[in-house]
């Protein structure tokens, strides 16, 4: 394996409703995730996440696994309905206590805490009072920004306001496939402002409570590209690259809105019109407050064939998907992380970027052996972290990489199904398994600067 820059970040990165458990403990208020996944039809597997992984009472195990794998750094998220019950206003102490002894023993183990502020657990409360499309939530979110920052800002350097806000915003409001499953536009396009303003204001919240603070956000982002050198692939690609994209950066490094994707939601009829009213004075300044970093996850690319010609009519495909697919259904194209690397820092110059989240969902289990060989997954972490050596011999600003996911968890609307773990769990049992994946990180980590059997 390559080597990396010596203060290079390795970690490991996970989210809250995924991997903790204990729904209804020590206070915890309810999530939109909870009422989503006890509706009917919602989740394939008709499973939630009040059990999980047990995080919530197994994270000293699940340290000890980090330290094992002499990871530098730990990614996860705070449950908002831990910390605020009723969405803001009452602050509850166990819940807050829960993420300080997180955070000492993290340290005490050598691992750097990276805290993501909202990975999609909202209130329910505060959906039924308007949930993301109201501002109000926005301002809720910048009320526990600062409470969370207050309390861990002594330890804590490295913050994340809001892990992809296109899932939240298209997912959750847009096609329902997410909590709290809206299918309006409206509502979809209202959410990404919420999500971004809150954003930009709570950077500044953050940056008032702690010293040499690092604050950024974190956007899932996919490289498309068309599937002919047609004029009609090109405009195709345009579309999905704004809708997926560009609405997000364009509006933190201080270009606006791109109207070219209010355009296209108008002539597909999903919007009214272009009249974006819940944009006010000074909201653009405020979402592209400067940030410290930029968090990138990246799973595949998308290839782009137009619809609005018929087939026969088109250019012939010169881009083919490749058949290797995760479980997920998603091509394993490595060379699209370097691609996009690349494209972010000629064309944004966002300073450090840090892949917070890259991986694959495959289902192999243990063997006769004890041990997992997940060969798949070996080789999409090896050959992505060589897509990342590649992005920075370019000259990429790349400062860490977080493998997604350090555990198989709760996968959202897929439940149980999809694995995306280093470590193997039994959900019956709750045993971990280093899986062979892991096995390989760790070599990786030690073979980059640090001694692993030290640190073990």
């Amino acid at each position: 394996m390559r080597q990396f820059p010596p203060d290079f970040l390795w970690g490991v990165a996970t989210s809250a409703y995924q991997i903790e458990g204990a729904t209804r403990a020590d206070g915890r208020g309810e999530s939109i995730w909870d009422r989503f996944a006890a509706t009917p039809g919602k989740i394939n597997d008709k499973s939630d996440g009040s059990v999980a992984c047990e995080h919530y009472r197994r994270w000293p195990e699940d340290i000890e696994l980090m330290r094992w794998m002499g990871l530098k750094s730990y990614r996860f998220s705070v449950a908002w309905p831990r910390i605020l019950p009723e969405g803001r206003g009452r602050v509850n102490v166990a819940g807050v206590d829960f993420y300080s002894k997180l955070v000492d023993s993290l340290l005490g183990a050598g691992i750097e805490p990276f805290v993501t502020l909202y990975h999609w657990d909202l209130p329910q409360v505060l959906e039924d009072q308007g949930g993301w499309p109201a501002r109000a939530t926005g301002d809720a979110f910048v009320e526990y920004a600062d409470v969370m920052s207050r309390a861990l800002g002594d330890r804590v350097k490295r913050w994340i306001t809001h892990n992809e806000p296109w899932c939240i915003s298209v997912l959750g409001y847009g096609n329902g496939e997410h909590a709290p499953g809206h299918k309006d536009w409206t509502k979809a396009l209202a959410t990404s402002h919420t999500l971004l303003l809150s954003h930009g204001k709570a950077v500044q919240a953050i940056r008032s409570n702690v010293q040499r603070a690092e604050v950024g956000i974190t956007l899932n982002l996919t490289p498309g590209e068309p599937a002919s050198p047609s004029p009609e692939d090109a405009d195709a690609c345009r579309d999905f690259d704004g809708g997926f994209n560009r609405w997000f950066l364009e509006p933190l490094y201080g270009r606006g809105y791109p109207m070219d994707v209010v355009e296209d939601h108008v002539k597909a009829g999903r919007i009214p019109s272009a009249s974006l009213d819940f944009i006010q004075d000074g909201d653009l300044k405020a979402i592209a407050e400067p940030t410290d970093f930029l968090g990138v996850n990246y799973y595949s690319r998308a290839v782009l064939r137009s619809n609005r010609i018929p087939e026969e009519k088109n250019a012939p495909r010169t881009v083919h998907v490749r058949p290797d697919k995760t479980d997920m259904d998603w091509e394993v194209y490595p060379q699209g992380l370097t691609k996009l690397l690349v494209h972010l820092q000629t064309e944004y110059k966002p300073g450090p970027i840090y892949i917070t989240e890259n991986g694959c969902a495959y289902s192999t289990g243990p063997s006769a052996d004890g041990r997992v060989h997940d060969v798949k997954r070996v080789d999409y972490l090896r050959t992505h972290l060589e897509a990342c050596s590649d992005a920075i011999g370019q000259g990429v600003n790349l400062a860490g990489y977080f493998a997604w996911s350090l555990l198989d968890n709760f996968e959202w609307a897929y439940g149980y199904e999809k694995r995306f773990g280093l470590v193997y769990v039994d959900y019956a049992t709750q045993q971990r398994i280093p899986k062979d994946s892991a096995h390989l990180y760790r070599d990786v980590v030690a073979q980059n600067g640090l001694d692993v059997e030290q640190a073990a």
